[in-house]
């Protein structure tokens, strides 16, 4: 097994490592990996009582007799007949749906309507999140609805009655997309990650009925049923078949458990008992005594159980949670040890023996640099500042996450210290010396501190010393995060602000954008938003500034027939982004997708359909970093830009950069930015001023609570152009303004390049 692997077959994050600059063993995850084989009675346990036994020949028959048809490939081809009009092929919205993929296991939780608030609400928050679907199914609903539980109420509080319309309910609506069905009481305690570990193990084609066996009232015949309080398995191929008998069973079948009944009717007309143990694979529960504590069950079948019965009360519920996640969490620990054992036997047949075996073993090594280049530079810190900020200032204060990360690893620190050396020794930090940091994209958050440190020995004595410790966070298993659904399709609303000294670029980017959007009947709208200031509008009856501008757009909807451009006019002397916004969100639905653009912005399709991508309705906003070109008088200075330069940007960029200082351009929708502005509320009251000094980033950033998306766009391409920075906005947004112009100037080759001609034309 590869060594980044084993890491991910664990959910818990790892915490800190630590090692000490000292000859001592290394620790990883507060145990120590030994040599060869031990007496460890613990780990004798959990080894011996592992959750699943060796498999034997995964090609031998199964004991039911059932084929492998389902597993054979169907190849389906594909005829065109050319007599029939050419359709439109219509696509899955996910391809686990074209592709015949389903989920592994949906679960059932049988509740009633005096439960539900209290039972059904532990089983919610400590399991059901686990699993892919959970379902709580009962008789009638409470008046009040626990919050993110999905219920199905099917009117009757029957026990008999509620099972058959379960399993009905199921069939019907899940019976094609769920290869097993689970079904428990309210009153079980399930282990979701081993009920899951199970299910992938057993071969879905197969009809089974799989739980804790009982016996019938009266125990005469062999058959059995599964007991509803340990939770039960079903096939969906067992659902299936069922499914025709379902009325026939409620009819003719009389009994008062409702597992019972269940169990009776699959075995009167399926011919199939409850069985424990299937393909090697045994279903393993574990029944909990009165006033039973979890903390002190210790036995076998109580660790290695994937459900437990029957759980009185919600508190029971939540102590039988802590005390199964404690002991995965020690199962986790026992086979990273051994995993660590294992490689450290196993470097003394590399090629680098020993010395190849880095610290922390099983982690990644760092990263080697080849070139000067990509080295990784470490950050200075210390308790109160960090010496490599943001803005690029040569020290900054320490807050927020940085001043939390570096407080934790203080703390864990110290306490590694403490669990290797006592009792011998005790430590109490008294302050941090040096703080190094980087982060390592192979292995993640590397640290190398300093401290000073006041060690006390058993007999009360102490003694500052200094002590360097290494400490590695690394990175935990990557998931996959799930996202709202969007699409391609959706209307994308432009707005483009325009003032008196941005109008020579206007017509640039209405060629643009008609040639891009209106000429491929993309699904684009476009809103001028025509900024004057006092005097001008004082003199817009005589002399309208933006003549010109609402000329062009008269000749584009003269052009197009069924296009229509409106625009806006604002008068202002401080053209606030968010002022402007608040004026245009008023005018526009609340499900508007807005891309705020600048005139020097080249509208394309690419960019608009990773607009839609990106920008998603109450989880995230989007503001690309669009490429800047550099000046052509610094870049090719006297001679003229060949062709291939000129058009670089359908092969590659150059000759620019990407312009981070810039927050123009924005792509969000309309309920998201009215959200944020009536939490800014209140702040507004206090300071009316604040409008000014914020742009709509600020806003998003302080106010929403969404996920910010910021980053580079290649196929947003701007020409260059030196800005005109107000000095009437916030100190901030007129720094980045001019920090852009310079920037944006050319590379430190081309300046180079141009001070050394002006010196040499100086000089002669």
């Amino acid at each position: 097994m590869r060594l980044s692997s084993f890491l991910a077959l664990f959910r818990p994050a790892l915490p800190l490592i630590l090692g000490l600059s000292l000859g001592c063993s290394l620790s990883l995850l507060m145990v120590s990996w030994t040599q060869g084989d031990t007496d460890d009675s613990c780990r004798d346990e959990l080894g011996n009582g592992r959750l699943f036994m060796g498999r034997r020949d995964a090609q031998r028959d199964s004991r039911d007799g059932a084929g492998d048809e389902d597993f054979q490939p169907r190849i389906v081809p594909y005829h065109k007949d050319p007599n029939k009009p050419h359709k439109k092929v219509l696509r899955t919205r996910y391809i686990h749906t074209e592709l015949g993929i389903r989920e592994r296991l949906l679960v059932g939780v049988l509740t009633s309507r005096a439960t539900l608030n209290t039972l059904a609400v532990a089983v919610n928050r400590t399991v059901a999140h686990h699993f892919h679907r959970t379902f709580f199914f009962t008789g009638l609903r409470s008046p009040k609805v626990p919050h993110g539980m999905s219920v199905v109420a099917h009117g009757d509080d029957r026990p008999v009655w509620l099972m058959y319309e379960t399993v009905r309910h199921l069939h019907q609506h899940y019976g094609s997309d769920y290869d097993w069905f689970l079904l428990a009481q309210d009153d079980t305690y399930m282990q979701a990650d081993r009920l899951s570990e199970l299910v992938g193990h057993l071969s879905a084609g197969q009809d089974l009925y799989m739980g804790r066996a009982e016996e019938f009232i009266g125990g005469e015949e062999k058959a059995r049923y599964c007991h509803g309080g340990y939770g039960y398995l079903l096939s969906r191929s067992l659902l299936g078949r069922l499914q025709p008998h379902l009325d026939t069973c409620r009819n003719d079948i009389l009994s008062v458990r409702p597992d019972e009944w269940l169990g009776r009717c699959i075995i009167d007309y399926l011919g199939l008992s409850c069985v424990e143990v299937h393909q090697e694979m045994t279903y393993r529960y574990f029944e909990l005594g009165k006033n039973a504590d979890p903390e002190r069950e210790d036995s076998a079948p109580f660790k290695n159980a994937f459900t437990v019965h029957p759980v009185s009360e919600p508190n029971l519920m939540y102590r039988l949670h802590k005390r199964f996640s404690q002991i995965e969490l020690e199962w986790t620990y026992l086979q990273i040890q051994q995993l660590q054992t294992q490689i450290n036997n196993l470097s003394d047949l590399t090629p680098e023996g020993k010395a190849g075996v880095t610290w922390p073993i099983g982690i990644n090594p760092p990263f080697k640099p080849r070139t000067r280049f990509e080295v990784i530079n470490w950050e200075y810190f210390t308790e109160e500042h960090i010496y490599s900020c943001v803005d690029s200032s040569p020290k900054c204060e320490m807050r927020g996450a940085d001043r939390a990360d570096v407080n934790a690893i203080l703390e864990i620190a110290v306490e590694r210290l403490n669990e290797r050396y006592q009792p011998q020794l005790r430590f109490r930090k008294r302050r941090l010396l040096n703080g190094y940091r980087r982060f390592d994209p192979t292995r993640g958050m590397e640290y190398m501190l300093d401290l000073a440190l006041e060690a006390y020995t058993q007999k009360g004595h102490s003694q500052v010393i200094a002590k360097r410790v290494n400490l590695l966070r690394p990175l935990s298993a990557v998931e996959i995060i799930p996202m709202p659904y969007v699409t391609e399709a959706t209307r994308v609303q432009v707005i483009l602000p325009v003032t008196a000294q941005d109008q020579d670029y206007v017509g640039n980017f209405l060629d643009m954008y008609v040639m891009n959007t209106l000429d491929t009947h993309d699904n684009v709208l476009l809103t001028f938003l025509f900024i004057y200031d006092p005097f001008d509008a004082q003199r817009v009856s005589q002399t309208d500034v933006f003549a010109s501008i609402k000329a062009m757009i008269g000749e584009v909807e003269k052009r197009y027939g069924d296009v229509k451009i409106p625009w806006i006019s604002v008068k202002t002397e401080v053209p606030s982004q968010v002022k402007l916004m608040d004026i245009i969100s008023k005018k526009h639905p609340v499900d508007t997708l807005f891309f705020l653009a600048s005139v020097w912005t080249e509208v394309n399709a690419d960019f608009l359909n990773r607009c839609r991508m990106n920008a998603i309705s109450n989880w995230q906003v989007f503001f690309p970093i669009h490429f800047q070109e550099y000046s052509p008088a610094v870049v090719y200075r006297d001679q003229q830009p060949s062709a291939a330069s000129s058009s670089f940007a359908s092969e590659s960029l150059r000759d620019g950069h990407f312009d981070r200082h810039v927050f123009d351009e924005a792509c969000f929708y309309n309920a998201d930015y009215m959200t944020a502005r009536t939490k800014m509320a209140a702040d507004i009251l206090d300071n009316e001023e604040l409008l000014e000094s914020m742009d709509v980033y600020d806003i998003f950033v302080r106010y929403s609570g969404l996920h910010v998306f910021r980053a580079v766009e290649p196929a947003l391409i701007q020409k260059y152009v030196r800005r005109t920075c107000n000095p009437r906005f916030s100190e901030d947004i007129y720094h980045r303004c001019v920090l852009s112009n310079l920037e944006g100037l050319g590379s430190r080759s081309h300046l180079a390049m141009a001070l050394f001609e002006q010196e040499q034309a100086n000089s002669t």
